[in-house]
């Protein structure tokens, strides 16, 4: 009897979308396997939905960041192997097991405890990922004898399976491509060393986005793409000379009050906006805690009836309000967009991201965390 609560304000995921972003990677990456980064609810896109169109796809592994992801994608089905990106916890050695998840594993105490359990539990040999520290300094063993060594004698153990070699890109979405570049060479230096004592680590990744895009010498066996899966580019360093993506998220949402106030009228807390002249506000149910950025206040926009209208007054937590006096025909339940397109008018996570001193990253998972989603194509 509850089934229909929804609020007037939602996200549009385009599925095609997703799928056409995968196969422009798959076109990129060659002969590369690709895993399909899908932690923080795959950005904001809906974790198992996504996961599935990925797989559908033909992605090789899946990489989430949490054990509760890895469940959630078990529980829905999935078979398709599995990575947690991030070091696991100590406590959920048997978990990682029985979940048949592909860790990454930054130092020895954490192998001999994986170990230990496999051999305990009588469970296969677990597949890791050995992360090396190549310039990120977030994990990965560092570039010393003592680490080959360690490296060597976690080869060795019965109760895992080194299914390859892992770092992470510091600086590929920067223009400068020096730092990058010295990365790939100290992975490529990581990995003869590996070699020379005769320890067979299986494949390497190292890619990111960017890196798929960029840098083909250190595609290896499995890039790792993440926000261009979701249509984004990296940075502005990328457009569509470097690939052809098409975003995936839209934001909307319904006008829910409409008011004409005169002018020296206040909106919103702290009195930050008054009007000008006399004036019809709108009212959206769109606020900071659906992902529409507190400090967008004072710079944000919306697409409505096919003209921009400022979003004016703080953005509240629920709601914000917006200038619907240039507006043609504006009236209550009109559709309101926040991100995406409309009309052929567009407003880009890059955009809100540019305003607010942050990345097209956090927009997208921001707005994914509380709003319903809407699945299309």
């Amino acid at each position: 009897m509850y089934s229909n609560m929804r609020r007037p304000a939602w996200v549009e995921i385009d599925s095609q979308a997703l799928n056409h972003n995968f196969l422009e990677m798959k076109r990129l990456a060659s002969n590369s396997q690709i895993m399909c980064c899908i932690k923080a609810d795959a950005y904001g896109h809906g974790l198992v939905k996504a996961a599935w169109e990925f797989v559908k796809s033909g992605c090789d592994y899946l990489a989430v960041a949490t054990l509760l992801e890895v469940v959630e994608l078990r529980v829905a089905g999935i078979r398709t192997p599995i990575v947690l990106l991030t070091a696991a916890p100590r406590e959920n050695v048997k978990d990682i097991i029985d979940l048949d998840v592909i860790t990454v594993l930054s130092n020895i105490e954490d192998a001999e405890l994986l170990n230990d359990e496999v051999l305990k539990s009588g469970a296969k040999p677990s597949q890791v990922l050995i992360a090396v520290e190549t310039g990120m300094g977030r994990l990965g063993f560092t570039h010393t004898m003592g680490s080959i060594a360690e490296i060597k004698e976690i080869s060795m153990m019965e109760g895992i399976d080194i299914k390859g070699i892992f770092s992470h890109f510091a600086a590929a979405d920067e223009e400068d491509d020096s730092y990058t570049l010295k990365q790939i060479e100290n992975f490529n230096l990581y990995a003869r060393e590996l070699e020379k004592v005769n320890i067979a680590y299986g494949g390497k990744t190292l890619c990111n986005s960017a890196g798929v895009m960029r840098y083909p010498e250190a595609h290896y066996d499995i890039v790792r793409p993440g926000i261009s899966l979701y249509g984004e580019y990296p940075s502005t360093v990328f457009n569509r000379s470097f690939a052809e993506l098409k975003p995936v998220m839209t934001v909307k949402a319904h006008i829910v009050h409409i008011k004409e106030v005169p002018a020296g009228f206040s909106v919103s807390y702290g009195m930050r906006f008054k009007t000008e002249r006399k004036s019809i506000i709108g009212t959206v149910p769109v606020g900071y805690g659906d992902g529409l950025p507190r400090t967008l206040t004072g710079m944000g926009r919306v697409i409505i009836n096919g003209v921009y209208a400022p979003i004016i007054g703080t953005i509240c937590m629920d709601m914000c309000m917006v200038d619907l006096t240039d507006v043609p025909d504006a009236k209550l339940y009109d559709e309101v967009t926040f991100l995406g397109s409309s009309h052929g008018l567009t407003i880009t996570a890059d955009e809100i991201a540019q305003k607010t001193g942050t990345i097209n990253y956090e927009i997208l998972t921001r707005f994914g965390q509380r709003l319903s989603r809407i699945y299309k194509g």
